[in-house]
């Protein structure tokens, strides 16, 4: 029985798949087309997804639509009493723009651009002007490169760093499709007949949206179309998750996990740009130069990340309005503060605290923002046993603030400050002590539709102090650089083809190169080195050109004058650096004046919707030097003016690119390479001495040099895990007169691999987890080839100018975020992170001694900063 059993069993499956194949025949057969079903139901000028909801609810019938359909701000009205559903949708969308098909048992809707309405013959076939601000719906602040797309049209453009767009369309009706980071996609309906303002805002995107495909570019995408090239933009949200040192979030640090961004050491603030010094580097906070952006001696950036809305970096092939750097130029802009509600944000790390607080000053109309940081270590030294540990300050404190006000439609005040400060002292025997203060004055004026205005007055300060005592006598060393700025930029959108830029910038440099003032009865004389005044004027122009829907060119010049100003003595000098002779300037007087144009060009080919080729050329000068004798760098390094002696720096680099998006914007991989050439290059002679009280350009050699290279990103923008892959293959070279034998060397920041690995993933709606894994060839560094010794001294000798390496260096880091609380009035989380997590003893340094044992032997030794650094950080925000 149970074998007959057994042997009946595909018969009955046999049997059953065959009725279940009649049956769903037998459905398909007699199932109804859903436009056939009757409907009855009136509808009055409702929204298109209202009013198909409700249709669903009276006949039974589903849609599927995209967003563009479901945010789409057109209006439909139905009187229907037992009428077909497709008769129905007919006259629906009669005068809509949207048309209909059947999906299985599903009606799809779909924007249908050619049935955009008919204006009447006056305006019928001419071009009119869109333009306005985009703003969050949520705080009122502007939104920075916010992509605009009108797909009918096939164009598109993006909110400028003001948050205005301008875009010029031919007459009739068009959808508008825009999306910014962190914001849902928005649709707009705009009917053309004259030129028009439309201010738009944008709900943020509080969780990621299951929705169907958007037919507009997807947000955070990388614009294949653009000429712009070597060119990178974050926004603090998507920084928040990648773990770092002591739970301080560092953009600075964060910058050097791309392509051809290195960093310039652990320890370090410091940052190299396509084999470029760390003084080639233009860093801008709301305009304003910060001049030396770490604290604690380089371990932390002066960037609140609280206070930041946006950045952006510019790898050398930076637009014309930008110049005074060789390198890259580091665009940073604040948060402009919430108009709608009062709000508070922070934090509370292992060393350091932060608040955030701000507001409407009038709903609507005005905000202000103050963010500030502080840390604590300096509270553990109480614990010492030490007692000059006990009385000694270790601490860095800034304060961002800003303000703003919208004047009208086209006027709006904006007011913004940086005060930060570092205090290191030991009891009462030495100290130093060194900060930035900045402010931004702006007024933004809209003149029409496509002529719009950023006036600036900015001021920018940094200095430093050391204080040093022993026994009765005491000695201060101060230096300060100082600017007072005034910059003029407009934009013309001359139609939908060009975008033309043009501007001045005009600033008054105050610098102080060292004070030394003394008492007691050391017999040091207090002196100061000679002031130094400069005028910096600039004027550029650029073009954006949109040849075709397939070629675009960006081309300009900007011009810069430098003028080197009394009062003061400068030198002439002889081969050897010895002062031949001097000449006396009165206050105000032109010393000397250098003018450099500075030509900029760039190409993009659209290869098709997702792949392109890009080309560029630009020249830079710079005529601000940083004097530093340290591979880290340090506060008390010196910043110079061009003299008479010293030229402007020159960089030529040349440019170019391969850029492709797959799965629908999911992933992007970019490769772009480059050559750099420069002139008039800085560099000590052998046995400098930079803190002499002689003229700095007596310790100083000039030439030449390259730097050349590869750099790979590969990008994984959405999903649950997230994150990217860079790697930079270069190299960078000198070659200057009275150095190795006047042959090529590598320079200090030549480094030939640079590879990082960020990986952040949701694992759960509580947990993001993330990682990323560092490692890069060592720097060059010159080691001594022997030692001599003199009257019982060792003296070390040396021969190649950075011909050694330090330690390849590699490290990871993990992270983890725990979300505590999410709510609309309150949310908090605690992130954990564990830096150097396999615990490498990476080299900071790397110095030499007599071996303990046998003087005549030399031992090298190897110091390390950090290793399995843990930290938990407590945030907030309500």
């Amino acid at each position: 029985m149970l074998i007959c059993a057994v042997l009946q069993i595909p018969i009955l499956f046999r049997t059953l798949l065959c009725a279940i194949v009649l049956l769903i025949a037998n459905q398909q057969v007699y199932a109804q087309n859903p436009l056939d079903k009757t409907v009855t139901i009136s509808i009055n000028n409702e929204p298109v997804k209202q009013a198909l909801d409700k249709i669903t609810i009276a006949c039974g019938v589903r849609f599927t639509y995209n967003q563009t359909v479901a945010q789409s701000p057109a209006k439909i009205s139905i009187d229907a009493k037992k009428q077909p559903l497709g008769d129905v949708l007919k006259q629906a969308f009669a005068s809509a723009p949207f048309s209909f098909s059947v999906l299985d048992q599903d009606v799809m809707i779909k924007y249908d651009a050619a049935k955009i309405k008919k204006l009447p013959a006056a305006v019928a076939g001419g071009k009119f002007t869109l333009s306005g601000t985009i703003k969050s719906k949520q705080s009122g602040e502007t939104i920075i490169g916010a992509t605009i797309r009108v797909p009918d049209a096939s164009q598109g453009t993006s909110s400028n760093e003001y948050g205005f767009y301008s875009i010029t369309l031919p007459a009739g009706s068009h959808q508008l499709a825009i999306s910014a980071v962190g914001q849902k996609s928005a649709f707009v309906q705009v009917d053309l007949a004259a030129n028009q303002q439309l201010n738009i805002s944008m709900d943020n995107n509080e969780q990621a949206l299951q929705e169907v495909t958007i037919s507009a570019k997807a947000p955070g995408t990388r614009d294949l179309a653009s000429p712009q090239m070597g060119v990178e933009h974050l926004s603090v949200q998507e920084t928040k998750n990648i773990p770092v040192l002591l739970g301080e979030r560092d953009i600075i640090k964060t910058i050097q996990l791309l392509p051809g961004i290195k960093s310039a050491g652990e320890g370090s603030g410091g940052f190299y740009v396509r084999g470029g010094a760390s003084d080639q580097n233009l860093i801008l906070l709301d305009e304003a130069p910060v001049y030396n952006a770490s604290h604690l001696l380089g371990f932390f950036s002066t960037f609140n990340s609280d206070a930041i809305k946006n950045i952006s970096i510019y790898k050398g092939d930076m637009p014309a309005q930008y110049g005074g750097r060789l390198s890259s130029v580091l665009d940073i802009k604040m948060n402009e503060g919430n108009n709608q509600k009062f709000g508070v944000s922070g934090g509370v790390g292992l060393i350091a605290a932060r608040i955030n607080v701000e507001g409407p000053i009038q709903k609507n109309k005005s905000s202000f923002l103050i963010s500030a940081r502080r840390t604590y270590a300096d509270a553990f030294l109480a614990f010492s046993k030490d007692s000059i540990a006990k009385k000694s300050q270790l601490y860095f404190y800034d304060i961002n603030a800003k303000a703003n006000y919208i004047l009208g439609d086209k006027d709006r005040i904006f007011l913004s400050g940086y005060f930060g400060k570092d205090v290191l002292k030991a009891s009462d025997i030495a100290g130093i002590n060194w900060g930035n203060t900045t402010g931004t004055l702006r007024w933004n004026h809209i003149f029409n539709s496509q002529l719009f205005s950023n006036t600036s007055v900015i001021y920018s300060d940094y200095d430093y102090k050391i204080n040093i005592k022993e026994d009765v006598n005491q000695f201060q060393i101060f230096s300060q650089i100082k600017d007072l700025n005034l910059k003029e930029d407009l934009q013309y959108y001359a139609g939908d083809k060009n975008t033309i830029s043009f501007g001045f910038n005009a600033i008054y440099h105050t610098i102080k190169p060292g004070e030394i003032s003394s008492t007691g009865n050391s017999g040091i004389i207090s002196q100061s080195l000679q002031n130094r005044y400069a005028l910096e004027n600039s004027v550029y122009a650029t073009n954006t050109w949109k040849a075709s829907d397939r070629f675009s060119l960006t081309y300009g010049v900007r011009l810069s004058a430098f003028t080197i100003l009394g009062q003061g003595d400068y030198y002439t000098l002889d081969a050897d650096g010895n002062i031949t002779g001097t000449k006396h300037y009165s206050t105000g007087q032109a010393v000397k004046t250098y003018v450099n144009p500075e030509p900029r060009i760039a190409a993009a080919y659209s290869l098709n919707d997702y792949s392109s080729v890009k080309a560029s050329y630009a020249r830079n000068a710079q005529n601000l030097h940083l004097i530093s004798n340290s591979n880290s760098g340090s506060p008390t390094d010196k910043w110079v003016a061009s003299t008479n002696i010293i030229k402007p720096e020159l960089a030529d680099q040349f440019s170019v690119g391969y850029y492709r998006d797959f799965s629908d914007h999911k992933y992007e991989f970019t490769f772009e390479t480059y050559y750099k050439k420069l002139q008039n290059q800085v560099d000590y002679r052998n046995g400098a001495n930079i803190f002499t009280n002689q003229p700095i350009e007596t310790q100083l050699l000039y030439g030449k040099g390259r730097a050349y290279g590869a750099e790979l990103l590969l990008k994984k923008k959405t999903g649950r895990l997230t994150g990217w892959v860079s790697y930079t293959l270069a190299k960078t070279e000198r070659q200057i007169d009275g150095i190795n034998n006047n042959q090529w060397y590598n320079a200090r920041q030549d480094r030939t691999h640079d590879l990082a690995i960020v990986a952040m993933y949701k694992a759960t709606e509580k947990w993001t987890l993330s990682a990323n894994f560092i490692y890069y060839t060592g720097d060059a560094v010159t080691f001594p080839n022997g030692k001599y010794q003199v009257d019982g001294a060792n003296y070390y000798y040396y021969t190649s100018r950075n011909a050694d390496r330090m330690p390849a260096y590699n490290r990871l880091d993990l992270g983890a975020t725990r979300q505590l609380k999410k709510s609309s009035k309150f949310e908090s989380d605690l992130t954990f992170s564990l830096y150097n997590a396999l615990g490498n003893h990476n080299a900071y340094r790397i110095y030499f001694r007599n071996n303990k044992d046998d003087a005549s032997r030399t031992e090298a030794v190897r110091t390390t900063l950090f290793t399995f650094v843990p930290s938990i950080t407590y945030n907030f925000k309500f």
